[in-house]
């Protein structure tokens, strides 16, 4: 759609045409003139629109500086579990890689190389200006696993919080969680299919309704509780939700429906889910994510 201006200024150059007789020979370089001058005003954007558009780029509504997003550093893959450990083993503190798997709530090295592989989580290379962990401290790159995660804060009638109090590994160990159902998200998976998947294979339910609005995205940066000694980003997206036949009070069990590939590559994986409503008045779990 043409700007205002122009059309205006094409139009009053018509009717001026069309006021006047056919031209006689001595008036017309006077018409084709302003024939031209209407064409031009119809195909060619005004100078002052842009000026205005300028303007208003710098005033209040535009009160951040506007610029293009860093390209992400490329993830780094991996053909097999023993790839993965010649890789990674020289670039952890020497303690840290012995623990996964052995210390109780800890997963493998194997684990680890399926997140990657089948994209739950990017483990990246990254310069020290690029690394929020590391601060200013010298060195050329620092390691990084980056999780996307869904966070489901499903609430009961009188307004208590469904909390996983903790979980009963493949290896008989048991990982305290304190935190609402949460689940890794796939690459370009949309924020309620991975709701809707959570729910599905934690809670062994199919019916659930996201609350309009209660939509949140906030980044942490922690060592992973998974993977000692090994820097990780979690991206969190967060939302309040409603889920159909849940019991109402008390604490109880599920059973874990969605790590099949971590039962067939024998790695460790969660067998049941430990459950619990728990108040929520003082906001401290939505700290225990921190």
């Amino acid at each position: 759609m043409r700007p205002l201006p122009s059309l205006v200024t094409a139009g009053f150059t018509a009717a001026l045409l069309s006021a006047f007789p056919f031209p006689s020979p001595p008036n017309l370089l006077f018409f084709a003139a302003a024939a031209s001058f209407s064409v031009l005003c119809l195909f060619r954007p005004p100078l002052f629109t842009s000026a205005l558009v300028s303007r208003r780029h710098r005033g209040p509504y535009h009160a951040v500086t506007m610029r293009r997003a860093d390209s992400p550093p490329p993830s780094l893959s991996f053909s097999s579990p023993e790839s993965l450990d010649d890789w990674i083993r020289p670039r952890l503190p020497s303690d840290a890689l012995a623990s996964w798997g052995a210390s109780p709530g800890t997963k493998s090295l194997h684990n680890l190389w399926l997140e990657i592989f089948h994209g739950e989580a990017s483990l990246l290379l990254l310069p020290h200006s690029q690394d929020e962990t590391r601060g200013g401290e010298d060195g050329s790159s620092t390691l990084l696993r980056v999780v996307n995660v869904a966070a489901v804060r499903i609430r009961n009638s009188r307004g208590a919080v469904l909390v996983e109090s903790h979980q009963l590994l493949s290896d008989g160990t048991i990982r305290h969680r304190y935190r609402p159902l949460s689940e890794k998200m796939m690459p370009g998976e949309p924020v309620e299919e991975a709701v809707a998947r959570a729910v599905r294979e934690e809670l062994g339910k199919d019916v659930v309704q996201i609350v309009p609005g209660s939509y949140n995205m906030r980044v942490e940066e922690r060592t992973s509780a998974s993977y000692p000694g090994l820097p990780a980003r979690y991206v969190l997206h967060s939302v309040d939700a409603e889920v159909e036949g849940l019991p109402e009070e008390g604490e109880f069990s599920t059973e874990e429906n969605g790590e099949g590939f971590e039962a067939m590559e024998k790695a460790i994986f969660v067998r049941r889910h430990f459950w619990k409503w728990v108040d929520d008045n003082d906001g401290s779990i939505e700290r225990a994510w921190g």
